[in-house]
């Protein structure tokens, strides 16, 4: 999306590296850091785990169609097998990380979002602050201002599907359970809740929790529950 506005003329190999380079080259530009062998390792495990829930629900979806004398049953237990297998390889990774292990104090991060943070993230470093990372991610309204007029949309949904996904699902989690609960964090996602919509909510949640991962990653630090409904 950066580089495109530099292509001239027609598209080709050819124009398409020198837009490249002119694109390289602006002051101002955003660059994807390099993974770490780890981080590709614990991605690598979301990426076939991801593929194995896609094929399992088509199993499933298959086997209401024709029914289970025709044996597929098997099929659905067999990807079932395997993904519990790979959710136990995730939840190993979880513990014996320490910035994963430390992640999960967050509301509504378990073992497949910390994992999946880190691994798509890192230390966050190549953001220079939470907002920046929650946008890389997706997690924040798109824009379309001019002015002084200031319009806001639905989240831009950039980056990672996959670890956006997952947040959004976690943070449903939280929001489902936070009207029982009279802590700040649980007070804020309910009042949002109440005013525009539980999804709205979780997504709000998700974005909020994206941007204290950021400085539990930068610092180093445990989620700290007071801060929650500050953090910026």
């Amino acid at each position: 999306q950066f580089v495109k506005p530099f292509v001239k003329s027609n598209k080709n190999d050819a124009n398409d590296a020198e837009a490249i380079c002119e694109a390289m080259s602006r002051p101002h530009m955003r660059f994807v850091s390099v993974k770490s062998v780890e981080q590709q390792d614990i991605q690598a495990s979301h990426r076939v785990r991801e593929e194995l829930k896609a094929h399992r629900n088509a199993k499933a979806n298959q086997i209401r169609g024709l029914v289970a004398e025709y044996g597929l049953w098997n099929d659905l237990l067999t990807l079932e097998d395997r993904l519990k297998e790979l959710d136990k390889e995730i939840h190993k990774l979880a513990r014996s990380i320490e910035v994963t292990k430390r992640l999960q104090q967050l509301r509504g991060v378990g073992p497949l979002v910390a994992t999946a943070l880190v691994a798509t993230v890192g230390d966050g470093s190549q953001y220079s602050k939470g907002r920046q990372m929650a946008s890389a991610l997706g997690l924040t309204p798109r824009q379309n201002s001019s002015g002084d007029k200031y319009r806001l949309f639905g989240i831009s949904k950039r980056g990672d599907v996959y670890l956006r996904t997952q947040m959004i699902h976690g943070a449903r989690a939280v929001v489902s359970q936070a009207k029982h609960r009279d802590d700040p964090l649980s007070r804020w996602v309910t009042d949002i809740a109440k005013r525009r919509h539980p999804n709205v909510a979780a997504v709000a949640l998700a974005n909020k929790t994206a941007r204290m991962a950021w400085a539990m990653l930068q610092n180093e630090t445990n989620y700290d529950a007071s801060l929650a409904v500050g953090q910026a």
